[in-house]
C-alpha cells in the first residue's frame, strides 16, 4: 500500500505522466442489452432479472435495438468511423456476481474506431485521441457490507447495456484527466445517451497510467487504477500512483504491470491483482448472436440527427450574443440550461441581461432546491416578461428579485405577483415627491451635505428612498426629484 507521504515531494520533477482513461457508460434505456428486464436503479436487489440475466439453461440473449442506436450516436458525436459490421464476442473470467461465466462484449472487431475530443480552450486546447467505442452488458453487483462475514449478490444490473469508451494515452497530467472526462459527460448528456451519474454507477471510470523520464518516447509500464468515484477521486487517484511509479523507477525498480485500487479516504492506492492480458479473457465470438450488420443508410441517419455539440455551441452563443468565454461556459454546461437560456434570450432580446439572471437568480434558485431546470417553475417565456417589466419601468431591478422568487414558489406571471405583493414601480409624482422629501427630513445632516454640494450622496439617498418605498419608486424620478432638491 502506497501512500502520497511515501515519496520525496520533488521525486516526480524527472518524469511525465501518460495517462489513458477507459470509461464505461450506461446507456438510457428501458431494457437490457440482451432481454426485456427492466433498467430502473434502486430496485430492490434481484427483482429486475430473467432467465438470461440470470443465465439458466436454454436461455438466449436478443439484441436491443435501442442501445445499439444511443451507441452509434454516441460514437458519431465522438467522431468515431461505425462499423458496418461489428462482432459480439464472450470475455471470460469467474467473478460471483457474473452468473454466465463470461460477459457478452466485443473485441477485435468493436462497434466504433479512431475517434477524438477536444479538451481546454487557447493554449490549453489538445486533442485526445479515442481508440474504440465499443458494446457491452454490464455485469451484477457484489454488496460486501450488508451481511457481517458474507457478500451479497444484486443482479439487476447484470444485463445492463453499456458502452466503452477507450482513450489513447495522450493526456499528459491529472487535469488533463479530469478536462477530457468533463468533456466527455458533458458530450454525452448533450445527445442524451445516459444520465452519466457517477453516483449510480452509470458513469465509471478505469484510468491506465504510466510514468517516464522527461523527453522519453517509449511508454512505461502501465497499472489500472480502479474504485474511483469522482472526477477529483480521479484526479489524486492519479497522483497518487504516478508518485508510486515515480518513487519505484528512483529506487531503481520495476514498475509491475498490475491493477491498483483506490483508497479514497488514505489517499492511497494499493494493489489488487496482476493485469489481465487480452488472452487471459480467451475472447471468442459470441455463438448465439450473429455478427452485427448495421444499413449503412442508419448508420447515417444517426449521424445526421446528432444535436448541436457543446464546444459548437459555445463557438455560437460568443459570436451570436456576444457573452464572455466564462459566461458561455456556464450557459452551455448542461443542454438543458442552455437551451433555457437560449430561449428567454430570444423573448426578451437582450441577451446579457437574460444571461446574468439565469447565471444569478435562476441557478441560486435551483442550486437551494430539488428542481432541474426542466421542472423550475419560471419558464424562459416568464423570465423573459419579467425582464420586459423590468426595462419598461414597472418592476424596479430590486423589485424583480423579489417577484421573481414569489414566481419560483408559486408559478404565477410576474405581473400577477407585482400585482398581489404592490411591487408595481410608483410613478406618481406627488408619492414620489412625498418620500424624497421624508427622506431627506429623517437624515438633516446628509441632505444638508447634499445640498451643500456632496453629490456621492445622491446613491445613498436614491437607497433611502427605494427602502422607504419597499423598492417601488421608479430610481430615475427619484434621482431627478433628488437632484431638484441639491438645486433649490
Amino acid at each position: 500500500m502506497t501512500s502520497l507521504r511515501d515519496a520525496p515531494a520533488d521525486v516526480t520533477a524527472r518524469y511525465e505522466m501518460v495517462v489513458g482513461l477507459e470509461v464505461h457508460v450506461q446507456l438510457r434505456t428501458h431494457t437490457k442489452a440482451f432481454c426485456s428486464c427492466d433498467t430502473t436503479y434502486g430496485a430492490p436487489p434481484n427483482v429486475n432479472t430473467c432467465p438470461v440475466c440470470l443465465a439458466l439453461p436454454g436461455a438466449l440473449p436478443a439484441l436491443n435495438r435501442e442501445a445499439v442506436h444511443l451507441a452509434m450516436r454516441a460514437a458519431h458525436a465522438l467522431g468515431c468511423t461505425v462499423n458496418p459490421v461489428s462482432v459480439f464476442a464472450r470475455k471470460n473470467y469467474f467473478y460471483p456476481d457474473l452468473p454466465k461465466g463470461y460477459q457478452i462484449s466485443q473485441y477485435d472487431r468493436p462497434l466504433a474506431l479512431g475517434g477524438r475530443l477536444d479538451i481546454g480552450d487557447g493554449d490549453a486546447a489538445r486533442t485526445v485521441g479515442i481508440t474504440r467505442v465499443h458494446m457491452e452488458e454490464d455485469a451484477g453487483k457484489s454488496i460486501h457490507d450488508r451481511y457481517p462475514g458474507a457478500t451479497a449478490i444484486d443482479l439487476n444490473r447484470a444485463g445492463v447495456p453499456l458502452i466503452e469508451i477507450v482513450s489513447e494515452p495522450d493526456m499528459r497530467s491529472s487535469p488533463d484527466a479530469v478536462a477530457y472526462l468533463t468533456a466527455l459527460k458533458q458530450i454525452l448528456e448533450y445527445i442524451d445517451v445516459s444520465d452519466v451519474s457517477m453516483e449510480e454507477g452509470s458513469l465509471r471510470v478505469d484510468a491506465n497510467v504510466s510514468a517516464r523520464l522527461l523527453g522519453a518516447t517509449a511508454l512505461g509500464t502501465k497499472t489500472e487504477v480502479k474504485n474511483m468515484n469522482s472526477f477529483s477521486g480521479v484526479q489524486r487517484a492519479l497522483e497518487a500512483e504516478f508518485e508510486r511509479q515515480c518513487a519505484l523507477l528512483e529506487r531503481g525498480e520495476r514498475v509491475h504491470q498490475q491493477t491498483m485500487l483506490w483508497d479514497g479516504a488514505r489517499n492511497e492506492v494499493r494493489p489488487a491483482r496482476s493485469k489481465e492480458a487480452s488472452h487471459d479473457y480467451r475472447y471468442f465470438p459470441e455463438p448465439d448472436l450473429p455478427p452485427l450488420v448495421l444499413d449503412p443508410q442508419w448508420i447515417d441517419e444517426v449521424r445526421r440527427e446528432l444535436p448541436e455539440l457543446p464546444r459548437v455551441r459555445r463557438a455560437r452563443f460568443a459570436r451570436e450574443y456576444g457573452l464572455a468565454g466564462a459566461d458561455v461556459g456556464v450557459l452551455t454546461a448542461t443542454p438543458a440550461l442552455a437551451d433555457y437560456f437560449e430561449a428567454a434570450a430570444k423573448a426578451h432580446g437582450d441577451a446579457k441581461a437574460a444571461a446574468n439572471w439565469v447565471m444569478g437568480e435562476v441557478l441560486a434558485a435551483l442550486n437551494t432546491s430539488s428542481n432541474s431546470v426542466k421542472t423550475f417553475r419560471v419558464p424562459p417565456a416568464s423570465l423573459a416578461r419579467l425582464l420586459d417589466l423590468v426595462r419598461e419601468g414597472v418592476v424596479s431591478h430590486s423589485a424583480a428579485k423579489r417577484v421573481f422568487a414569489l414566481m419560483a414558489e408559486t408559478g404565477d406571471t410576474p405581473e400577477r405577483v407585482a400585482e398581489r405583493e404592490g411591487l408595481v414601480q410608483v410613478r406618481d409624482a406627488d408619492e414620489l415627491a412625498r418620500w424624497v422629501d421624508e427622506v431627506l427630513a429623517e437624515h438633516p445632516a446628509e441632505a444638508g451635505r447634499f445640498r451643500a454640494g456632496e453629490k456621492k450622496l445622491l446613491g445613498v439617498l436614491v437607497g433611502l428612498v427605494m427602502k422607504k418605498s419597499k423598492g417601488r419608486a421608479d430610481p430615475r424620478r427619484v434621482n431627478q426629484l433628488l437632484s431638484e432638491r441639491a438645486g433649490g
